[in-house]
């Protein structure tokens, strides 16, 4: 099972950087870029922050995809 995510779609559609959005949630931006790529899995918490700065639901940023 892999984490699959619209992080880097959302981003992009606010004109918004990885920095930017790490400064929002108290992360650094290497932590953005893994969530990006898939290489890290975000607490709930983190979840939550980050899908509260785009105004959407933790399910439509975040999937988990079945292999």
């Amino acid at each position: 099972m892999t984490l699959k995510t619209k992080l880097r779609e959302h981003r992009a559609r606010m004109g918004m950087k990885q920095e930017e959005l790490a400064a929002r949630v108290g992360v650094r931006r290497e932590t953005i870029g893994h969530l990006e790529n898939g290489k890290y899995n975000p607490s709930l918490k983190l979840a939550m922050d980050i899908a509260s700065v785009f105004h959407t639901t933790v399910e439509e940023l975040f999937q988990f995809d079945e292999e």
